[in-house]
């Protein structure tokens, strides 16, 4: 009876020992704008084109800037309407190519071009080295948690909003290069950061979501970030958003 008491109280001493373990090594990440709106810089862009890697050097900038994530969030979005002519971009999706459509449906962009940058969700012609300055309009906060089990967030409006909004997720990609072999870049090496490889979106009417991360290809990243933002239901205009970096035991990489 005393091996058997001594057994038992061994086993649930080394469970709650690994309970405890699990638990303390759990990360979660969280995420929290400011009232004013952050700046959300879309490039739309694609490896086949000989405009775009100036434009990809200009938003490669951005890791390095102090404003990073609290001011401003740039993400490059890669479009597949120029495969055709000899390079097929690796991270182009259809979807962002339909994106940039619907914008010019919705008046942010009058045509659809690359390199196509947009800021706030309107047409941005005036690159530099810098931002407009820092936004003082008042939107709201938006809130991520993030942990391995997915992510959850909640937008808090600095106005009356009714109806549904509708929250973006998306999955960063960055430090990849890419030996273009054909195509109007052949022999060039394009360097790329903040490359969207993975996006999702979920309506709510209460501006609170539970979501998962998309699933995204492993890519040759060197790190990941992971970014959201809100916009009204009929809208593809951000609102606000919010992100980070993340480390990539937080992110779901299949093969």
């Amino acid at each position: 009876m005393r091996t058997a008491t001594y057994a038992r109280s061994l086993c649930c001493s080394l469970l709650m020992g690994s309970l405890f373990v699990s638990s303390a090594w759990a990360e979660t990440v969280r995420f929290t704008s400011s009232q004013e709106q952050v700046a959300m810089v879309e490039l739309y862009t694609s490896e086949g084109c000989s405009s775009c890697p100036p434009a990809e050097a200009w938003l490669n900038r951005f890791v390095d800037d102090e404003k990073l994530w609290k001011q401003v969030i740039p993400m490059a979005f890669h479009v597949d309407y120029w495969d055709y002519i000899g390079w097929k971009d690796r991270f182009a999706q259809s979807r962002f190519s339909q994106r940039q459509y619907r914008y010019q449906k919705e008046g942010g962009i009058r045509t659809v071009y690359t390199p196509g940058v947009l800021l706030n969700g309107k047409e941005w012609r005036s690159r530099s080295s810098s931002l407009p300055s820092r936004s003082e309009k008042q939107v709201g906060t938006l809130s991520l948690e993030l942990t391995d089990q997915g992510l959850s967030a909640q937008f808090d409006p600095a106005h009356n909003t009714q109806g549904h909004l509708r929250l973006y997720v998306a999955v960063l990609a960055f430090g990849i290069n890419t030996e273009v072999a054909a195509g109007e870049n052949r022999g060039r090496e394009l360097a790329h950061e903040f490359v969207v490889v993975g996006l999702n979106e979920t309506p709510s009417s209460d501006f609170n979501w539970q979501v998962g991360l998309p699933q995204v290809r492993a890519v040759g990243a060197t790190r990941h970030a992971v970014v959201a933002w809100v916009s009204e239901e009929n809208s593809l205009r951000p609102l606000q958003a919010t992100g980070g970096w993340v480390s990539d035991g937080l992110v779901p990489v299949g093969g």
